[in-house]
């Protein structure tokens, strides 16, 4: 019976660390909700990804209403990440670089504010993780990056469909993807240093 106790005493401290995370949540707008949750799942240590809205005034809108303007909120992921594995800072940096961090006025073919890009901290520590990567990154391109950086708010989830559209209707999204001119942009912003790249 001891020998037994032992074992499993044994396997738990071999099995206990490793299945153990650090489990934070970040919230980024990086347009187009579909495009953000399928960069984000291709990352090193997120967990999950859920499409959502942030930072309006109505209480669990709808797609329909956010799009259509006048909630003041904007189309957010909120991923779910394991800090042993990747850092705040690691996040921040790649959602800068899958974007146009110069446009104030939408993301590439998705136009107005709901669209625009945005970076929802969750606490102090992230709010100037984000400020410090966002200058940093400024100082890189020699131009002001527009994202907003804002305290946290609200996070309310998306309708089931647009959760994980890419994989749900790969035909449909690749097809949005490359039509609205994304990775294109990115890249003639980045160059080498897209996060995709």
């Amino acid at each position: 019976m001891i020998r037994l106790s032992l074992a499993a005493a044994a396997l738990l401290t071999l099995t206990g660390p490793a299945m153990a995370q650090d489990r934070q949540e970040a919230v980024f707008a990086g347009g187009c909700f579909w495009c953000v949750e399928s960069d984000f799942d291709k990352l090193d240590g997120v967990l999950e990804t859920t499409s959502g809205f942030a930072g309006g005034t109505v209480e669990n809108p709808s797609y329909r209403e956010v799009t259509a303007g006048g909630t003041g909120h904007r189309e957010v992921v909120q991923i779910v990440y394991d800090a042993d594995i990747v850092d705040y800072a690691t996040l921040t940096e790649y959602l800068l670089r899958t974007v146009d961090v110069l446009d104030d006025g939408g993301q590439f073919c998705d136009r107005g504010y709901g669209y625009t890009t945005g970076i929802y901290a969750q606490n102090e520590d992230q709010l100037a993780i984000a400020r410090q990567v966002s200058a940093t990154l400024s100082e890189e391109l020699g131009q002001q990056i527009v994202t907003e950086i804002v305290d946290g708010g609200t996070f309310y989830p998306a309708e089931d469909y647009h959760q994980d559209y890419y994989e749900k209707n790969p035909l449909r999204y690749r097809f949005y993807r490359a039509r609205c001119g994304r990775d294109a942009r990115v890249e003639q912003l980045w160059g080498e240093h897209a996060a995709f790249n």
